[in-house]
């Protein structure tokens, strides 16, 4: 017969396997529960990643290059400034409430020039498969919008570009009012390609445009979803290509041009 003391004990003993055994099913579980986490850890990075090589461009301060690669080691050298010092002036961050009258010719003949510390870039616009884009680009110049503003980003991976037009220098900048895209069906984006020389509107998204724009220096993938409406002469482009040789601060691709690049002042033309 078992005695009252050793049914205690038997007792205990079953309660401390009980408790053995939830214990180990707990670490079980949290083993299961690390691994998940650690594999959706590695996808949002591949994720990120994908969307770093692919540079979504935008203008509301996100970078349209997020994600990146491992950090590197040690703090990137910075390549020779090959630019001037600005010219003497201030950012006028104007506002404006809405898009500006169609004031254009979409028959004729627009030149945007851009004096930067760097050498003059001139833009051949395309009035015609760009007309509202063209002629916001007329007035925002001739309000002196541009003069003084710096080109705040260089992408060097994935997509090969220069991004001017905001005021702030942040990223985040624009005229008050956005604009449809236009031109998205145009021949030169065949192949989800914006080709060299091309230049385009930034974007936060269909029909978010403002006045920031990038500069293709070399074939970049990227869909048909940015506005094109201009293209570079080969001056320009070599230009646009010493800018890119100096390279961008963070080592990583995606960052602030090594170059001082300062649109002392932009005007359009017509001929």
């Amino acid at each position: 017969m078992v005695s009252q003391e050793q049914r205690r004990r038997q007792l205990a003993r079953e309660k401390f396997l009980r408790q053995q055994q939830r214990r180990t099913a707990a670490r079980r579980k949290a083993r299961m529960r690390n691994a998940v986490i650690a594999s959706v850890l590695g996808v949002v990075l591949v994720g990120s990643l994908a969307l770093y090589t692919t540079g979504t461009l935008r203008d509301d301060g996100e970078n349209t290059a997020a994600g990146a690669s491992a950090s590197p080691s040690a703090e990137p050298s910075k390549a020779p400034d090959p630019c001037e010092k600005p010219a003497e002036g201030k950012v006028e961050e104007l506002q404006f409430d809405k898009e500006p009258p169609m004031k254009i010719d979409e028959s004729a003949k627009y030149t945007m020039t851009l004096d930067t510390t760097c050498g003059e870039i001139s833009v051949a616009l395309d009035a015609k498969g760009a007309p509202h884009t063209v002629n916001s680009f007329e007035f925002l110049a001739g309000k002196g919008y541009f003069d003084h503003t710096k080109c705040h980003r260089l992408t060097t991976q994935g997509i090969y570009v220069l991004q001017c037009g905001d005021p702030t220098g942040t990223g985040s900048g624009g005229p008050g009012y956005e604009l449809k895209d236009e031109n998205l069906k145009s021949d030169a984006l065949k192949k989800d390609t914006y080709p060299t020389g091309t230049v385009a509107m930034a974007n936060a998204g269909p029909n978010t445009n403002g006045s920031q724009f990038f500069l293709v220096y070399q074939d970049s993938p990227l869909p048909p979803n940015y506005t094109p409406f201009g293209k570079l002469d080969d001056k320009s482009m070599a230009v646009l290509e010493k800018i890119a040789k100096a390279g961008e601060s963070t080592g990583m691709g995606d960052g602030a041009p090594n170059a001082t690049v300062v649109l002392d002042k932009a005007t359009v033309t017509k001929s």
